[in-house]
């Protein structure tokens, strides 16, 4: 059975649907250029940074980790949310203990294959709803929608997701990601409406 997180809104004293939002039926696509291609002969997925083991994951030894499904709720930014979707993946802590972070990690920088970055705070990143996620909905995640890897923040707009995520970076020092030097919020809470910094 699904682990279903949609009652996470409960833990920022919100509505389910956070302020200026609007429920979509639909799952529109948003990103800040095309969809890449990639092979899977070659894609790889890497951990490296403040990690006692840096990782060169294949995509099939990336879902050889253990995994689970999760009903979670998604807000984009831009003002639409979609509720109920079914994501297949590994969390992020089980990733994290994978790699072995270290002590004087503080920040995570997500990378991905078409040049996309995003940051977030460890502390934001280590909950079982960060997760990377491969499946949507019973089948594989459409390469629109970030195939064959995309990271769901449910907790966060959506942006702090990277679609086709390809690494993950920890640091010990914070820094900003490409929409969050542009003017987005580091923070990204939909319930406090952080749309903007």
């Amino acid at each position: 059975m699904p682990k279903d997180v949609t009652h996470l809104y409960e833990e920022f004293d919100g509505d389910r649907l956070p302020p200026g939002q609007r429920e979509t039926q639909g799952f529109p696509v948003l990103s800040k250029s095309g969809t890449p291609s990639w092979d899977p002969e070659t894609w790889s997925f890497e951990v490296w940074g403040a990690v006692e083991n840096q990782l060169d994951l294949s995509f099939d030894e990336f879902r050889d980790l253990p995994s689970e499904t999760q009903i979670q709720d998604f807000h984009c930014v831009t003002g639409w949310s979609k509720f109920d979707c079914e994501f297949e993946g590994v969390t992020f802590p089980t990733l994290a203990e994978e790699a072995g972070v270290t002590e004087d990690a503080v920040h995570v920088m997500f990378h991905a294959m078409d040049g996309y970055t995003t940051n977030l705070s460890l502390e934001q990143c280590m909950r079982d709803e960060v997760m990377f996620v491969w499946g949507y909905d019973g089948d594989d995640l459409p390469a629109d929608h970030g195939g064959p890897l995309r990271v769901v923040t449910p907790h966060k707009y959506a942006y702090k997701g990277a679609k086709w995520v390809s690494g993950v970076e920890f640091l010990t020092e914070p820094e900003r990601g490409y929409w969050e030097k542009r003017g987005y919020s580091n923070t990204a809470n939909p319930w406090n409406e952080e749309r903007y910094s």
